[in-house]
């Protein structure tokens, strides 16, 4: 049912929710709707630029940093606004979606920040958007507390002081949100997202001593970073808080970003905390970007990119260097692994690699990092204690050493690993099963002992499409084509209904899954967003 907010010009249409009326309030939605109102337009013109851009490097299959901005680049005096206290030691951060369960483990994981996800890890069902926002509201009152209704588990938030800081990720620019509607238009799931969660706790926060602290996910361009900043400087006196509370972590996940990493904080540099290495989507990016630049940027399997690739190094040590030279954090990627609760022997092998890693990130200058679980946060801390010790952060190592060209960036052929046929196996298996459960309102999903999200996703469908656009031959001699990626499909779905039964299967969404995971890996016009076409199919 439709029903108009009173003294509202926003439409809430969506069956209500419990407790709804404590997050759509009258001012809340008029500050949601003043958001839509200024800002959506030049979001817009953003978006046509995107198109535009990656019209450009199709025609020249090149990216170079920008010669218009250079003076910025060059001038050594600006930095960013100095870190709030809350946000000043953020070496272990976890990742998760808002669902109260999690919200309670997250605070109490012993990680100094909480990613509370509204993006990738969160599928964007209405009752994820509200009662999202309701349990943030409650863990800041201390009015949370769960008990699960299989096991009979309760649990609780611990004392103030040992809970993590929160940095809330909102949805990306190109995402709407059906449910919200201002003028007839549907509102941007951006402006939804953080216009709710900073009006109702922008003033908590500060009581409590932290503040309305954001991750900005998938930012392609200084221009983007503009506009979130002026809709940081309009929040901040629309509610009545200093100029200056809010702080904001930029994802640097697209190839078009890292071309733009010193810009981007120069434009939010009163409101700049850091940049983040978001690996996932980064080569979601470069396929995304360059699928048409020819065989030397087609990537091997996703997990023969690490981040000791070349290109990926360039990537991350510049993002290090940039930070440091500017005054900003610099935090590490993702560990996605899940621990088994059955297989010792999978988790002692896993837990070496993550330690490898998140020594890796120490030693390169990275003041912190993420971890999926809270059973990776100790061991990213260890890593993380023996380079800083008691120093809150490692932004005083510059990093002068680092000379990253523009070519360095997209080197993919710098790596000589090649696509193989269990690859793209995992690929499609991946895509199946995590498509199934975004369609089921889950946004992050334990797939082969790793946290997948939609990022994962993103990458597992845009390799699939790759490999069949540049006639890739497999190690076993099957190249990549419609068919084998359907003949593959079709045997995963197969499997998944002998693994799960036949009453589990009926009950999923297994067969919309792998077409729409199909629709999105085989089509010619190759869809920016698999989470686009897949908001129109999920439910609620």
């Amino acid at each position: 049912m439709s029903a108009p907010a009173p003294s509202s010009p926003v439409v809430v249409d969506a069956e209500p929710l419990p407790r709804q009326d404590e997050v759509l309030t009258d001012e809340a939605l008029a500050f949601v709707a003043e958001l839509h109102r200024r800002f959506t337009p030049r979001r817009a013109g953003l978006l046509a630029r995107r198109a535009e851009r990656r019209a450009e490097i199709a025609r020249t299959s090149t990216l170079d940093f920008l010669p218009e901005t250079a003076a910025i680049r060059a001038d050594d005096s600006w930095k960013v606004a100095p870190s709030p206290a809350a946000l000043n030691d953020r070496r272990v951060e976890i990742t998760g979606p808002t669902d109260r369960k999690m919200t309670i483990n997250a605070l109490n994981s012993g990680a100094k920040i909480w990613l509370a996800d509204f993006e990738d890890a969160s599928a964007p069902t209405w009752e994820n958007v509200v009662t999202g926002q309701l349990n943030l509201i409650d863990a800041y009152t201390r009015a949370i507390d769960f008990t699960d209704p299989n096991s009979g588990k309760s649990y609780a938030l611990k004392a103030e002081d040992e809970l993590a800081t929160v940095v809330m990720r909102p949805r990306g620019w190109h995402l709407n949100e059906r449910h919200l509607l201002v003028d007839g238009e549907q509102v941007p799931g951006a402006f939804v997202d953080f216009g709710l969660y900073f009006f109702h706790n922008a003033q908590r926060l500060l009581d409590l001593g932290k503040g309305p602290y954001f991750y900005l996910p998938k930012t392609e361009s200084h221009l983007e970073a503009r506009l979130w900043n002026d809709v940081f400087v309009f929040a901040q006196d629309y509610v009545g808080v200093p100029q200056g509370t809010v702080r904001a972590t930029v994802l640097i996940e697209t190839i078009t970003a890292a071309y733009e990493m010193e810009e981007i904080l120069y434009e939010l540099r009163d409101h700049a905390s850091g940049l983040n290495a978001g690996r996932w989507d980064y080569l979601f990016s470069i396929v995304k970007n360059f699928r048409d630049g020819g065989p030397r940027f087609v990537l091997p399997d996703r997990n023969a990119v690490t981040m000791t690739a070349p290109f990926m190094r360039a990537y991350t040590e510049l993002l290090v260097r940039t930070c440091h030279k500017r005054g900003a954090h610099a935090i590490g990627g993702m560990a996605a692994f899940i621990p088994s609760r059955r297989d010792e022997a999978v988790n002692k092998v896993a837990f070496e690699k993550v330690k490898a890693d998140k020594d890796r990130e120490a030693g390169d200058g990275f003041d912190g990092s993420w971890v999926a679980h809270p059973d990776l946060v100790p061991i990213a801390l260890a890593s993380f204690d023996a380079v800083l010790g008691d120093r809150p952060n490692q932004k005083d190592r510059l990093r002068e050493d680092v000379d990253v060209k523009a070519a360095d960036l997209i080197a993919v052929d710098s790596l000589h690993a090649k696509p193989t046929y269990p690859g793209l196996v995992n690929a499609v298996q991946v895509g199946i099963r995590y498509i199934e459960a975004w369609l089921r309102g889950l946004g992050a999903v334990a797939i082969f002992n790793l946290m997948e999200d939609a990022a994962t996703a993103e990458i597992s469908r845009s390799q699939i499409w790759q490999w069949i656009n540049a006639d890739v031959e497999f190690e076993n001699g099957e190249k990549a084509t419609p068919e084998l990626a359907r003949r593959i499909a079709a045997e995963e779905l197969e499997n998944i209904r002998a693994e799960i039964g036949a009453d589990a299967f009926a009950a999923g969404h297994w067969q919309q899954a792998h077409d729409l995971l199909l629709e999105v890996a085989l089509d010619a016009d190759y869809a920016d967003f698999l989470t686009l076409p897949a908001y129109e199919q999920l439910k609620g």
